[in-house]
């Protein structure tokens, strides 16, 4: 079972942005799906079109994994969550990463075959990941 990533952002474009960057870096082998901003187009989240992107994720039978850049991504994250079944719930998990390392992590070990947790770790060691060297 594969695993797709959806990019939460205040900003439409940003969400783009991040799974633009991140697709091409794993030359599209995992299905990035960005979900930014609002309905009306405005800075924001919008829970339907999370929840939106999580069904183009879970149909076929993958999993979801879910990147967030600010807190109430997280909100609208999991109100979009409540708009799923049990079992498309059981098949999602939200990671406490940074957005943009976080996503590049991800889909890498998506691409490699990870599980669902896999993928969940390798994006939340993007905490770790050095940009300049000690």
């Amino acid at each position: 079972m594969s695993v797709a990533l959806v990019i939460v952002s205040h900003s439409k474009k940003l969400a783009e942005g991040v799974a633009e960057l991140t697709g091409q870096m794993n030359s599209g082998q995992v299905q990035i799906l960005p979900a930014g901003g609002t309905d009306d187009g405005e800075l924001g989240t919008s829970a339907p079109r999370i929840g939106a992107a999580l069904e183009d994720a879970l149909a076929g039978g993958h999993e979801a994994l879910i990147l967030m850049d600010l807190g109430s991504a997280y909100l609208s994250s999991t109100l979009a969550l409540e708009f799923l079944t049990e079992e498309q719930r059981q098949r999602v998990a939200l990671a406490e990463a940074p957005l943009v390392e976080g996503a590049f992590l991800a889909a890498f070990e998506a691409a490699s075959g990870g599980s669902l947790a896999e993928v969940r770790a390798a994006a939340e060691g993007g905490h770790e990941l050095k940009k300049i060297a000690d």
